[in-house]
């Protein structure tokens, strides 16, 4: 007869016992790294820090409201401006520091043609950091 074959010949009853020896494996390795990693944790150098009474610097950039209408009209903080008073405006904001930020608010019409324009204009004058400003929807 082969060793662990269930036939109904000699035992017919059920093993009722847990092996215990995977258990104990797994906390065997889980006390060793245990005992490995805590010494590790323990350890601190002590320096003896200089002190400064200095406050931090705490400058939010700016933010720009730039509005595109579906008639092709441009608003720069709800003041209308034309293309050349645009670029001059976004020249003077990408010398500012912080350079602020550009929110743009777009009308569902505009051509993105002249989105992507104006998004170029911008980066071409140091105004990096650009936000679609959107509407969300009713529920």
């Amino acid at each position: 007869m082969a060793m662990g074959s269930y036939s109904d010949d000699d035992e017919s009853e059920l093993m009722s016992e847990i092996n215990m020896t995977p258990l104990v494996d797994v906390m065997l390795v889980l006390l060793i790294i245990f005992l490995v990693t805590l010494p590790v944790i323990n350890q601190a150098v002590k320096v003896n820090l200089p002190q400064a009474n200095s406050q931090p610097e705490d400058t939010q950039p700016s933010k720009v409201d730039l509005t595109v209408r579906d008639d092709g009209t441009v608003l720069w903080n709800n003041a209308a401006v034309d293309h050349t008073a645009l670029l001059s405006k976004l020249a003077a904001a990408g010398q500012a520091r912080p350079v602020p930020q550009l929110h743009l608010f777009i009308d569902r019409g505009v051509r993105y043609e002249q989105v992507a324009q104006i998004m170029s204009e911008a980066q071409s004058n140091g105004v990096t950091q650009l936000g679609f400003v959107t509407q969300p929807q009713p529920r």
